[in-house]
């Protein structure tokens, strides 16, 4: 069989050529990511109940859901956060390897079944079921030099201009502004001119809801059997109201002496903000912060191209004056530096193993042969990667470096067979290839099996783990496959062409010869004093089995004395910072703190950009008022000498003193999707069944003392909090009873005087804006306060 490819040269080229092409082709569409996607899918289910608070979001929204939701197909576990700012999100987590999208679709499936079970304000303000995209792309942050545009302009400027450009680029998966400034119609009632004009909440409501309608009227004139018409008229009605006057004269009652009470006699109406509980920052400006997630089988670095093309071209044809933008944090500034550091080993291994073969076979033609074999291999994976679903990433690439010392060994047995034969037989090359192929066929095929046996079985691993290897393992058996084909057809097919007979071969006395001399000579006493050593050893098996032993218990200690993690952590070039202010605290004081961060960061050099979003945690992923983030953007590697750990610990020294803050630095995760940290999360479940959360932070705060405990947790956290400061209302059920107030009235009073109601809404801009009716703020700035409202 070999003879074909001997005598055939042109075939084994082929075959060579043609396993390189398939890789070639494979290059340009295969996804370029930092490393293998092995985050399981997960879904996440979002829904907010609007002037509730944790406890009652959890019994009204969370339970119900949680309880449609266990046991959909397969899930692994779920768990659930909510706020005090009556937000609940569902987070459900499913085996690896299940479709996102089908997930996606059976959770919505078990959520319909149980809307109807849920608040009426909840149904209304909408439940979303979105699969989750874990791979983070870049942040993008809008602002503008016009001082007098505030963050709720440059928000929905955002939302209008920019978002949905963003979404339609291929390869986005997920593209959403941090923070909630939706335009919205505030409808700002005031409790004591309603008492005054005896108006409920609920009348402004209904008024609302009659007359701010879209509405079908018909045509005139239309023929029939009955009658034949010759023209016929659309009947329009002008729609919803847009403008503040219209709602501000929207009527509310009629009184028997003709005069009309109106909206704009009880309230105060505002286009304003759906949400004024975050608030985004750019180095101290206002700003829209944009934040991309990467579609899984995407090329990173094409997708990122195509949004900072897209975004070139906004700015030019849309932005207003003043208005711009900056890359607040770029995966593939960090991609681009790992993958060219691999490509720089890459190329220094090929020319380490290129000189090693030199010096050993010590003959270019020789040397040339296997080193052809290389590039083959390498390129020619590619084609499998593909092939098997994988994507050029950290792990393949060092693959492929790895592979580099041992697809030339199969190439080097043939040429050393070969050239024993020429040199100890006196044979011409074809001769020489065809006895040593007789010979060596056999041995080069047991070679790459062997060689593919010690890296395939690491491709069966589960979990995570072995999703993060296989890419590695089956790369690496994939190239010493190849590596094994190109030694029976191509390697021996050169070696009858290229090689020349030793014994034809001119002596001289050049500085190469020399230096091969001098070199065989070393290495024939290093060889000569080898063998003594083994033919010692060996004859002494106590001692061998002795050494063999002491380097086995010198390995399990080193092994249990080094430290052990999944992935290192890198330096990504970013810093994330998580704040915590005081249960209660307000918005405004959370976004003071946060203030100070973003004045000491920029204060040092290395510190290129620091986005900060007030109302929003980066660890829990939840918003609250009491939370606070930020994202400090580094310089470029080569612009810095420091560390991201050193500016950690820099900003820890310079932050330690702030007062009514937790505040903790840490960098980005190694692996997005396991959390936001480079550490680990875990849930602490209370199966006691009687719901003291009183009783579980007990427990909690027990467990986190404990851990502070061990040498080797640091920052311990937790988001639970019962010491939310709450007043308790108490409600006269017979005095209600006698005034004939239902607890109902009173408690919906409330909802949309202290919480706010969504009313209706209305088109501006091409989009649906919410329609809220809400005290004013002076009507709810004290407890106090509630005792000073009246229910109808």
């Amino acid at each position: 069989m070999f003879e074909t490819f001997i005598k055939r040269p042109i075939l084994s080229l082929v075959i060579s050529v043609f396993i390189t092409l398939l890789g070639l082709l494979a290059l340009f569409t295969l996804p370029i990511t930092q490393f293998p996607d092995i985050v399981p899918p997960s879904v996440v289910v979002n829904a907010n109940y609007t002037g509730a608070n944790a406890e009652v979001s959890t019994n009204a929204v969370a339970i119900p859901l949680e309880k449609a939701i266990n046991g959909v197909a397969g899930m692994t576990y779920m768990n659930s956060v909510s706020t005090n700012n009556g937000s609940t999100v569902i987070q459900i987590f499913f085996e690896v390897g299940t479709d996102p999208d089908i997930a996606a679709v059976n959770v919505q499936n078990r959520v319909t079944t149980v809307l109807d079970e849920l608040p009426e304000e909840v149904i209304k303000a909408g439940v979303t079921t979105e699969k989750e995209v874990n791979s983070m792309l870049m942040y993008l942050n809008v602002f503008t030099d016009d001082e007098t545009a505030d963050e709720r302009f440059i928000y929905n400027f955002a939302d209008i201009n920019i978002l949905k450009e963003l979404k339609r680029i291929e390869g986005v998966g997920l593209a959403q502004i941090m923070g909630m400034r939706d335009y919205a119609m505030r409808v700002w009632v005031k409790p004591d001119r309603m008492a005054a004009y005896n108006i409920s909440t609920e009348d402004v409501v209904a008024a609302l809801r009659k007359q701010n309608i879209e509405a079908a009227p018909g045509q005139t004139g239309i023929s029939s059997d009955k009658m034949r018409n010759m023209q016929q008229y659309v009947l329009r009605y002008p729609g919803k109201f847009t403008e503040i006057e219209e709602y501000a004269n929207i009527p509310i009652r009629a009184n028997s002496n003709g005069s009309i009470i109106r909206i704009k006699d009880v309230a105060d109406v505002e286009f304003g903000s759906l949400d004024y509980e975050m608030v985004s920052k750019t180095d101290g400006r206002p700003s829209a912060s944009i934040m991309l997630k990467q579609l899984p089988g995407s090329n990173a670095q094409e997708v990122i191209q195509r949004v900072k093309d897209r975004m070139a071209e906004l700015k030019q044809t849309q932005f207003p004056s003043g208005m711009t933008y900056t890359m607040g944090y770029d995966v593939s500034r960090f991609l681009d530096a790992s993958i060219s550091s691999v490509i720089k080993t890459l190329l220094e291994a090929f020319l380490l193993v290129f000189i090693v073969v030199f010096i050993f076979l010590q003959d270019f033609r020789a040397t040339i042969i296997p080193i052809l074999a290389v590039p083959v291999c390498l390129i020619g994976a590619l084609f499998f990667m593909q092939m098997l679903g994988f994507s050029i990433n950290l792990l393949t690439l060092f693959a492929l470096v790895l592979a580099i010392g041992i697809v030339v060994d199969n190439g080097i047995v043939v040429v050393e067979a070969v050239y024993a034969k020429m040199e100890e037989e006196h044979l011409q090359p074809m001769e020489a290839t065809l006895e040593a192929m007789k010979e060596v066929g056999g041995a080069v095929v047991a070679i790459t099996l062997v060689m593919s046996a010690v890296f395939v079985p690491v491709a069966f691993l589960s979990g995570p783990v072995g999703i993060f290897y296989r890419q590695f393992s089956l790369t690496l058996a994939a190239a010493i496959v190849i590596s094994g084909i190109n030694a029976l057809t191509l390697t021996p097919a050169l070696c009858a062409l290229f090689l020349k007979s030793p014994h034809d071969r001119k002596p001289s006395n050049n500085w190469l010869d020399r230096f091969f001399k001098k070199f065989n000579a070393v290495y024939d006493k290093t060889a000569f004093g080898y063998k003594g050593i083994l033919v010692k050893t060996s004859a002494r098996r106590g001692l061998t089995l002795l050494l063999l032993g002491v380097f086995f218990v010198a390995t399990w200690g080193s092994s249990a004395i080094l430290p052990s993690g999944f992935i290192p952590t890198e330096d990504q070039g970013m810093i994330y910072v998580a704040v915590t202010t005081p249960p209660g605290a307000t918005v405004d004081r959370t976004e003071r703190v946060l203030d100070k961060i973003d004045s000491v960061s920029r204060q040092l050099d290395i510190v290129e950009t620091v986005s900060t979003l007030s109302g929003y945690s980066i660890i829990t992923e939840v918003s609250g008022a009491s939370y606070g983030m930020g994202m400090i953007n580094l310089k470029p590697w080569k612009e810095r000498d420091q560390t991201v750990d050193d500016v950690i610990k820099d900003l820890r020294e310079r932050t330690k003193d702030f007062a009514d803050a937790e505040i903790d630095f840490f960098p980005p995760p190694t692996v997005p999707g396991f959390g936001n940290s480079s550490g680990f999360e875990l849930r602490l479940l209370d199966r006691s069944g009687n719901e003291d959360l009183n009783k579980t932070a007990e427990v909690l705060q027990k467990f986190m003392d404990d851990m502070e405990k061990s040498d080797v947790l640091q920052d311990i956290n937790s988001s639970f909090d019962v010491n939310f400061p709450q007043y308790m209302l108490k409600v006269d059920y017979d005095m209600a009873a006698k005034k004939g107030i239902s607890v109902e009235n009173a408690m919906n009073t409330l909802q949309t005087l202290m919480g706010s109601l969504y009313a209706t809404n209305f088109i501006r801009y091409g989009q649906m804006y919410k329609v809220m009716v809400q005290a004013g703020p002076e009507y709810r700035q004290r407890p106090e306060d509630v005792l000073r409202l009246y229910v109808k």
